[in-house]
């Protein structure tokens, strides 16, 4: 696996064919995790990317949703009723 941090630019960002080419999945914190093959070496080519390790990427991920838990926790109970608490991911 690949990890990038790159912006999601909107419709084009991931193409059905980029899709179809290789396995790719966004993440809070615009992280990106990809395989590593050579359709998505030329995906991270077309954008721009920051390539991290596994250990960075998970650390501004776990950053993202603790910051999502405690605006969660700080808001009101009928807010709260209406979403669930932001849960810990572990990238693959």
């Amino acid at each position: 696996m690949i990890y990038v941090v790159a912006t999601n630019t909107g419709k084009g960002f991931v193409t059905h064919d980029d899709r179809s080419r290789f396995w790719i999945r966004g993440y809070p914190g615009e992280v990106w995790v990809t395989d590593d093959n050579g359709h998505a070496f030329d995906w991270r080519s077309r954008h721009t990317v920051t390539e991290k390790t596994k250990v960075e990427a998970q650390a501004i991920v776990d950053t993202e949703i603790a910051d999502a838990q405690t605006a969660y926790d700080a808001s009101s109970a009928e807010e709260q009723a209406r979403t669930s608490r932001p849960a810990a991911i572990v990238l693959p």
